[in-house]
């Protein structure tokens, strides 16, 4: 497979560094503020896939563009909830693939999991308390995170209708950590997910591209793990 890179910070390059390790070959680079000649040079690269770790600002403002580039993409981007019904219109229209996920790692999506069972059960507990905490790098714009919000939804497709305490925290260099918990009289029950590499990240979205190769219409990491959920 051959890959546009849309953004080429720590997430871009780190996709970049293990492109390889999937079958995939880098064909070129770009951002917002690439050059008309640089946006052509990548759109006469023959890409099967633009990978997107910029910005959700760098991403509403391009992504028609990047339609024209390849007939797949993934996006890693966030901070860009409210641009989702205008995003799936432009993914509609050019008759593209997309995965798009906040989070890459598989493990997150084994702790979303994890979180619809036991959000279901707690349902009929009258006497538990539910919260959300995730902490990420100081760098990290979007409070909560995408994750965050990902397994809030999960919480209530689950069928939980209390109130689910959320709370962020930003500093240092955290890659990613992600915890739900079911607070009881005498007892919590804590489901956590921590991430010791971004590599991780990488690896995921490179995943998600082999995957929707020959895909048209609008996906998530649940759909390339083969993880969704029952209506």
């Amino acid at each position: 497979m051959r890959a546009v890179l849309f953004g080429h910070g720590r997430m871009g390059r780190l996709v970049g560094l293990h492109a390889a390790d999937h079958g995939v070959e880098v064909v070129g680079v770009i951002s917002s503020r690439s050059t008309a000649e640089e946006w052509d040079a990548a759109a006469q690269a023959g890409a099967d896939v633009v990978i997107d770790f910029a910005t959700g600002d760098a991403l509403q403002a391009s992504l028609d563009r990047l339609c024209t580039i390849a007939p797949t993409l993934v996006l890693g981007s966030t901070g860009w909830a409210a641009f989702e019904p205008e995003a799936r219109a432009l993914i509609a229209r050019h008759g593209a693939g997309a995965v798009v996920a906040s989070n890459f790692s598989v493990g997150a999506y084994l702790l979303e999991a994890a979180v619809r069972v036991v959000s279901a059960a707690v349902e009929g507990l009258d006497d538990y308390e539910t919260f959300l905490h995730e902490a990420h790098h100081s760098k990290k714009r979007d409070a909560p995170s995408g994750t965050a919000l990902l397994l809030l939804e999960a919480m209530r497709e689950a069928g939980l209708t209390r109130h689910v305490d959320v709370s962020s925290t930003r500093a240092g260099h955290i890659p990613g950590t992600h915890s739900a918990g079911f607070d009881g009289p005498a007892e919590t029950v804590t489901l956590t997910h921590t991430v010791r590499d971004r590599a991780t990240f990488a690896h995921g979205a490179l995943r998600a591209a082999r995957w929707v190769h020959g895909r048209t219409g609008w996906y998530s990491m649940r759909d390339v793990l083969g993880m969704v959920p029952s209506p």
